[in-house]
């Protein structure tokens, strides 16, 4: 069972002070399942890699543990492959051998430690039964160029078929923590299963190594459930906490808040002058496939399917609670089967890369990326202008400036408690101009709602075209 971490950051046997192992010489470690192997193939200026090579003990995977039984049989003890694929096995290695490095400290190079470095992992083989798409649904998301290569289970009698196993190699510029926690978490989802009893600190290592990642991806009851072996109490947990329910539901507290957001609107019937600017505009670039990101409860999404010619809808939301909403607004269990056919509603996040947004003429961000917390707008931006790269953007905001009008409002206070900011005018066209010029977009921007000769317009657009 082999990892490799490679990275070619300058000079690239830094790659030893992250990982606390001396590139010049082979280390060992004992393990109760066998022995971890780490040395350096190569170890240059330009080009560094680091191996960790784990040898099962295969009479002490069959040893009788106290309690255990022989429910398997014994063909089934002798006979299997859990000394080569990667699975828990090579988790807990990791968790052990590379315990400094998961944690991301680093004495000698800490501002590397924190500091995003290009890096590949490769392990040779990956167990996956649903094939190589499932690994690629797990990695792309975290932002991954993932390549996935199958194999036969036996190339002598090519009649057998596939087998399924794959070799896997992950190439990012990310934390060498963050790489170590998603294959630490990612390895045993595949495989799933797990070497060792599951209980409540499973949950918790979830939660720590799942951290800033787990909670909007868009296989995250999938992982939770492999991860904690399918038994439904730790998973409820784990869900419960990733989502902070505490004693109430977000997706209701969210309705809430959006109801007195629009509350404060109502009087300028500005919900319904943001969906028409955003109709038009997309008539007006002949769009006709439209991804809706942060589609809520469906209202805009309703609308665009109200339109003839826009021919398929693809509606993003993280909230389950808010796109079982949607379901229900839209009648899609009783929708006629050609406009079903138009619909696509996805669960996912916006700060995660994921290949089903890709191939729109437009994607519409409305009232949406004031939502997401500053320091993610980086990742937004890949997502939404890198990975899925449709032909227009259309984002739509408040302007902070407006906000003084809004005699329900206290001075200093957001239109919404879930805001993470709000911009003024300025802030708004900088921001946008320096996403179009990275981005190779033209960008133009037009106002929403009734204007004021010092504060403008109470939503701002910004239309970004290709």
């Amino acid at each position: 069972m082999l990892l490799t971490i490679s990275t070619t950051h300058q000079p690239a046997t830094d790659l030893g002070f992250l990982l606390h192992k001396n590139p010049s010489r082979l280390q060992s470690f004992r393990l109760p399942f066998g022995r971890a192997d780490v040395f350096y193939p190569e170890a240059e200026r330009d080009r560094c890699t680091a191996a960790l090579l784990l040898s099962i003990d295969p009479v002490g995977l069959v040893r009788p543990k106290a309690g255990a039984s022989n429910a398997g049989g014994w063909l089934e003890q002798y006979v299997n492959d859990r000394p080569y694929v990667a699975s828990s096995h090579l988790s807990v290695a990791i968790a052990s051998v590379f315990r400094s490095a998961l944690a991301g400290d680093s004495r000698e190079r800490p501002e590397l430690a924190d500091s995003a470095i290009p890096l590949e992992a490769g392990v040779p083989a990956v167990p996956s039964r649903e094939g190589a798409d499932l690994i690629r649904s797990l990695f792309e998301p975290l932002g991954y160029a993932v390549e996935v290569q199958g194999h036969p289970l036996d190339g002598r009698f090519p009649e057998w078929g596939d087998s399924p196993y794959y070799s896997l190699s992950l190439t990012s510029e990310s934390r060498l923590r963050d790489l170590l926690a998603h294959l630490y978490v990612l390895l045993p989802v595949l495989d799933d299963d797990k070497h060792y009893w599951v209980g409540d600190q499973e949950v918790d290592k979830l939660l720590r190594f799942g951290e800033g990642w787990l909670g909007s991806h868009p296989q995250r009851d999938l992982i939770s459930r492999r991860y904690l072996k399918h038994q439904r109490g730790l998973v409820h947990q784990a869900l419960a906490q990733l989502l902070d329910v505490g004693q109430s539901d977000p997706g209701a507290a969210a309705a809430r808040q959006e109801q007195e957001e629009e509350r404060l609107e109502a009087p300028l019937r500005l919900g319904e002058q943001r969906m028409q600017a955003v109709l038009a505009t997309l008539r007006t670039l002949g769009a006709t496939k439209v991804l809706d990101l942060g589609c809520g409860e469906g209202r805009l999404t309703g609308e665009l399917l109200g339109d003839p010619a826009i021919l398929a809808v693809t509606a993003l939301e993280v909230s389950h609670r808010a796109l079982e909403t949607a379901r229900r607004r839209l009648c899609l269990d009783t929708m006629p089967a050609r406009q079903r056919e138009r619909i696509t509603l996805l669960h996912g996040s916006l700060t995660y890369r994921d290949q089903r947004l890709s191939g729109h003429d437009a994607a519409v961000a409305m009232e949406v990326i004031e939502h997401i917390d500053a320091p993610r707008l980086d990742a937004f931006e890949e997502v939404v202008f890198g990975a899925a790269r449709p032909g227009a953007v259309l984002i739509t905001t408040p302007n902070a400036e407006y906000n003084t009008l809004f005699s329900g409002l206290p001075a200093g206070a957001f239109r919404h408690r879930d805001h993470r900011f709000e911009w003024t005018r300025e802030q708004f066209r900088d921001w946008s101009s320096r996403v179009a010029e990275r981005r190779k977009y033209q960008v133009r921007f037009e106002d929403i709602g009734p204007g004021h000769p010092d504060h403008g317009a109470p939503t701002q657009m910004g239309v970004f075209t290709r």
